[in-house]
């Protein structure tokens, strides 16, 4: 069964596509009363970067498919933007595109006493995502993974 919210992430995504774009992420950020629907996005040609261009694209876009499906029961502020260094990685071909990157993983549960790793991603192998850090190798599937970002070196 999809509820709400992937219907929303799903329809945000083909509307982000018509505009030659690609989702790296959605979200709904409760700040008080105020409500931000915030949308990351990426250009389809993965090296290319997005302009500002890009992003007031994509947000006309959005606002008429928001005005049109009305899927937000509430006052809301839209908000489009490249997902920045720190970008999440959300599915396996993320882990493996960034491969080489320092990346900071954060667990569902415990895995040797440890929740939160940091470390080079050595990509995906065997459907898991491999990490490399001083205490060694990690493999994690990417059900048990809650979030994960790269963590760029300043």
């Amino acid at each position: 069964m999809v509820n709400v919210e992937d219907r929303l992430y799903e329809g945000i995504a083909q509307q982000v596509g018509a505009v030659g774009c690609a989702l790296v992420d959605a979200r709904m950020v409760r700040t008080g009363r105020a409500v931000t629907l915030q949308v990351f996005i990426e250009k389809k040609d993965e090296t290319a970067a997005v302009t500002i261009e890009d992003c007031a694209s994509v947000s006309r876009q959005l606002s008429l498919w928001l005005d049109v499906e009305n899927p937000i029961n509430a006052a809301y502020r839209l908000e489009v933007s490249s997902p920045g260094l720190d970008r999440p990685l959300k599915n396996l071909h993320d882990f493996d595109r960034f491969k080489g990157s320092q990346a900071e993983i954060h667990l569902h549960g415990l895995t040797q006493g440890r929740r939160r790793l940091q470390g080079e991603l050595l990509g995906v192998e065997d459907q898991k995502v491999v990490l490399k850090n001083a205490e060694g190798r990690w493999a994690f599937a990417l059900e048990d993974i809650h979030k994960a970002r790269l963590a760029p070196q300043w």
